[in-house]
């Protein structure tokens, strides 16, 4: 059973800020895989749903006249993993929507439900935490612009204020031309599965395709929330392709993260993953990156 006091249809953003500003107790919903589960298990019962589904504004993506690739929040996981700018430009971020849930989740879940939810383990989450994105809100006030770097407050928690709507994602050419990136998901099951840990990793190479010329490194489930490695980014930079680099990466990441135990895995269980993946990851992005690994 689904307890819904009341349903409104959004015609566009503007409506919905007017509906979220009018109604404290009104709770956006999208494409529903969420926040329908937590309907169903009591947590949101006799909740006032806001529907931002079908603005057509909020829905596809595009690249503007500067090299921004923009994705509108309404946009469905399986829509970016097939999207050609996403496969061209930043297929990390396309391969690791595509482990999310399975095929009838990827079809209703959206990217915006998936970054507004503020849970660490978002298989989205590390990936445009590496890919610098801003997220793009429209409230009250007007438009402001977030860092993702800013966009977490807490376990669930994120900026975004009660009347506010996620319009865009932007991630900037800066932020991901000259980048091999990789994403891993480590869980319990082959698919749809929750992930016990997730890594991203984008790595940019010196001219030769020898050296660090910039590394970022991105986990989820290892801290309350998303996380960026950026003493250990800093550290590497420069260094050889090679064994030493993952040495670096991997044992960096253990002295930034902040996993804890849980059902799904271990503290400690969690720490192998946070050093194992981060190593498997860099090796992958440096190849995508069009460097060579000799193992």
């Amino acid at each position: 059973m689904y307890d819904i006091e009341k349903f409104y249809q959004a015609a566009d953003v503007e409506d919905a800020v007017r509906a979220l500003q009018e109604d404290p107790q009104g709770v956006v919903i999208s494409g529903g895989s969420d926040v329908l589960i937590k309907i169903r298990e009591g947590k949101l019962a006799g909740c006032n749903l806001v529907s931002i589904h079908g603005i057509k504004e909020l829905e596809g993506i595009s690249m503007d006249e500067e090299g921004a690739i923009l994705i509108g929040p309404g946009t469905t996981f399986s829509h970016i993993t097939n999207n050609k700018i996403i496969q061209t430009h930043i297929p990390i971020l396309g391969d690791a929507v595509d482990m999310a849930g399975g095929p009838q989740l990827r079809n209703i879940g959206t990217v915006g439900g998936n970054v507004c939810n503020g849970v660490t383990s978002a298989d989205s989450a590390s990936s445009l935490c590496c890919l610098d994105a801003i997220l793009v809100l429209k409230g009250p006030e007007g438009v402001r612009e977030v860092p993702i770097s800013r966009w977490y407050t807490g376990p669930g928690k994120t900026v975004r204020d009660h009347a506010e709507v996620l319009t865009s994602i932007k991630i900037k050419r800066e932020s991901y031309e000259g980048f091999g990136g990789h994403y891993i998901k480590y869980g319990k099951r082959n698919a749809m599965e929750i992930a016990t840990l997730g890594c991203a990793v984008m790595v940019k190479l010196t001219e030769d395709k020898k050296h660090v010329e910039e590394l970022r490194l991105g986990y989820g489930v290892a801290a309350p929330t998303p996380i960026r490695c950026r003493e250990t980014e800093k550290a590497v930079k420069g260094m050889e392709i090679g064994e030493a680099l993952a040495e670096a990466v991997g044992k960096g990441a253990l002295e930034e993260v902040n996993p804890r135990s849980s059902w799904r895995a271990s503290k400690e269980f969690r720490l192998q993953l946070v050093e194992e993946l981060g190593r498997r990851a860099l090796k992958d992005a440096v190849i995508k990156a069009g460097g060579e690994w000799d193992d």
